[in-house]
């Protein structure tokens, strides 16, 4: 599965950044991610120019490419931000906000960070399907396009619903912020 190798460095990342005190070894292992993102795709580009068939792992590649693209940063920012508060006693992380129109503008944010991840995997599987040519091979990698488009109008609904409907927050609290309860430790 081509996600392992990127959790398992996020995860020596934050691992040596915070518990092994080592915040500039931890931000350079961080800063793998991406080149480790470029290594799939050539390595994927290599399986399919060697004569492999067109299948799920090839599309998943690229889905998983669109994914890192669009929410990358997003993603390390707010696991950084927990893994200090949990981990290094850092202050607790910002949560989003929970009511109205500050609710319906970050879903709507976070939706077009998956409608760029479908343009970047879709991008991506239709240089492959050219590359490969063959439009009897090529059906796995048109079907992830399908599946990348579905999920961006998937979640466009749902950020759609927060526009539509946002809900109210309680008497005495406004949209934009949300009291934290305290940090529970297992």
């Amino acid at each position: 599965m081509p996600t392992r190798p990127a959790w398992v460095l996020l995860a020596a990342g934050l691992a040596v950044r915070y518990l092994a005190k080592m915040p500039r070894t931890g931000v350079a292992l961080l800063l793998c991610e991406p080149l480790l993102e470029v290594v799939l795709l050539v390595v994927t580009a290599i399986d399919l120019k060697n004569g492999a068939d067109p299948a799920w792992k090839h599309g998943l590649a690229a889905v998983y490419i669109g994914y890192t693209v669009a929410y990358g940063h997003y993603t390390i920012k707010w696991i950084d931000g927990h893994f200090s508060h949990r981990f290094a006693g850092g202050p607790p992380p910002a949560r989003p906000p929970r009511y109205g129109t500050a609710r319906a503008g970050h879903e709507g944010r976070l939706w077009l960070r998956t409608v760029l991840a479908a343009a970047v995997a879709s991008g991506l599987l239709q240089l492959a399907v050219w590359y490969v040519g063959d439009a009897g091979q090529t059906g796995s990698l048109r079907s992830w396009q399908w599946i990348a488009w579905r999920a961006a109008g998937i979640h466009g609904l749902i950020a759609l619903t927060y526009l539509i409907w946002p809900k109210k927050a309680p008497a005495g609290q406004s949209g934009e912020e949300r009291p934290r309860s305290p940090a529970k430790r297992l």
